[in-house]
């Protein structure tokens, strides 16, 4: 890795790719510490303490991996990229089921980008819809972020707050949409996914800070987590690069007095080919029930109250419920979306095409179910793996209480699934950038 970052920096045009991806990463940096108007600072710095035991703590902890860190901060990009990220997620599921959508996705590159463009379209009320419920659970907070915010007076011109709440949820969707510009100038001058990029560097960002508190307050436990910390970095590479390879066979065409084709090759099917998805998913569900009880936690009726604290509770993100729905749900999603994405590409289809079979299977219908047999089992290993990374936190804590008062790992599990992911994507793709130029210098 160091030496292919070493070549890169000496070939101009790579320099600059990466020099300009590290601009970006600064500019967003810079408005992640621009608070909205009307936050409460010291209330916001005491509900992300993760020592203060509130269970909304926590979820907004979970909500902070996503905006690259500037929840924390409750700043004018405090949602990210996430809402994007949620209709990305939307429109994949869609394509398979509304036939438009399908022909546009097959053709080609024109297709795309117009899925895409249909994607920032959704992205804008998603992203209202999750101003609303951030902005709400920061006035509900104990003490309160916003003090004197209502969703309501959005829908009272009469209220004092009326020009106020508006002008926090036109900065906070402006916010996501400038985020999400500031990602897709990376995958157009830079190097790596542009929203992937966001979300690392906020990500990594709170790295030396969390390091410096745990040196100051108990250097034995920073040991102990930085060898947590790279025995899973190490898990996870196996977990993410671990994949079955299938054989395929290819018949040779005779044309003319030419004899083209028999080769051999492989399909490489990988153990997590739905990589982080699976995690978004079930944050999304999981995260939803706590979300709209925090709405009810100062409601005047009572009964009312009591159960949403209770709910409030129950999906502690800190808690064993919590922990168990969460594994489960990251391994049924691994499945859903392994078998989505896998149904989409049609191999068995695209195989028959280009003459090729697997050794021993019967092309067509017979290469579908095997592949598909194949797929299923090795996704068994990669789901569950996939939630014990997840719920590796609520392990240690089960070993160690003391996990649970001093927060989460120096990088929190799905956050650290992210680097990891992030890092392999962009030196990948530096080494292909390498591996061009190599190829173009050697034929000049």
């Amino acid at each position: 890795m160091l030496d292919a970052l070493q070549n890169a920096m000496r070939l101009p045009d790579l320099r600059r790719k990466i020099l300009f991806t590290l601009f970006i990463l600064v500019i967003y940096r810079i408005a992640a510490h621009i608070p909205v108007p009307g936050v409460d600072l010291a209330a916001l710095e005491s509900v992300f303490n993760p020592q203060n035991g509130n269970a909304t703590s926590g979820l907004l902890n979970v909500l902070d991996i996503f905006s690259g860190g500037a929840l924390s901060n409750f700043s004018v990009v405090a949602m990210g990229v996430y809402p994007y990220i949620t209709g990305s997620i939307i429109m994949q599921l869609l394509t398979p089921l509304i036939p438009q959508l399908e022909a546009l996705q097959k053709e080609g590159d024109q297709g795309r980008r117009r899925i895409n463009q249909i994607t920032h379209w959704i992205t804008i009320p998603l992203a209202f819809l999750q101003g609303v419920g951030q902005a709400s659970i920061m006035a509900n907070t104990q003490p309160p972020v916003l003090p004197g915010y209502n969703a309501l007076n959005m829908l009272n011109p009469t209220s004092p707050q009326f020009i106020s709440t508006w002008a926090i949820m036109a900065t906070l969707v402006a916010g996501t949409m400038f985020a999400l510009w500031l990602g897709e100038l990376i995958s157009e001058q830079g190097i790596g996914s542009g929203v992937s990029i966001i979300i690392f560097g906020g990500i990594v960002a709170a790295i030396p800070t969390r390091i410096i508190q745990l040196a100051t307050t108990s250097p034995v436990t920073l040991l102990i987590f930085l060898i947590i910390t790279v025995v899973t970095i190490v898990g996870i590479v196996y977990l993410q690069e671990g994949q079955r390879r299938v054989p395929v066979q290819y018949g040779k065409r005779v044309r003319g007095m030419k004899v083209y084709g028999g080769g051999s090759t492989y399909i490489p099917l990988r153990v997590n080919s739905a990589g982080m998805i699976p995690l978004i998913f079930a944050v999304s569900i999981l995260i939803f029930p706590a979300l709209i009880a925090s709405f009810f936690q100062n409601s005047s009726v009572e009964w009312l109250r009591n159960f949403a604290v209770s709910v409030v509770n129950l999906f502690d993100t800190r808690g064993w419920f919590y922990a168990g729905i969460y594994f489960l749900l990251v391994m049924a999603f691994t499945f859903f979306y392994t078998y989505i994405v896998f149904q989409q590409q049609n191999l068995a289809e695209t195989l028959q095409n280009q003459g090729g079979f697997i050794p021993g299977i019967r092309p067509g219908g017979s290469t579908t179910r095997y592949l598909n047999g194949v797929v299923m089992r090795i996704t068994i290993i990669g789901a569950v793996g996939l939630g014990i990374i997840a719920i590796l936190p609520f392990l240690l804590a089960f070993v160690d209480p003391s996990v649970q008062q001093t927060g989460d790992l120096i990088i929190s599990s799905t956050g650290l699934l992210i680097v990891v992911g992030v890092v392999l994507d962009t030196m990948k793709q530096l080494e292909a950038q390498l591996m061009m130029r190599h190829y173009e210098g050697f034929i000049r």
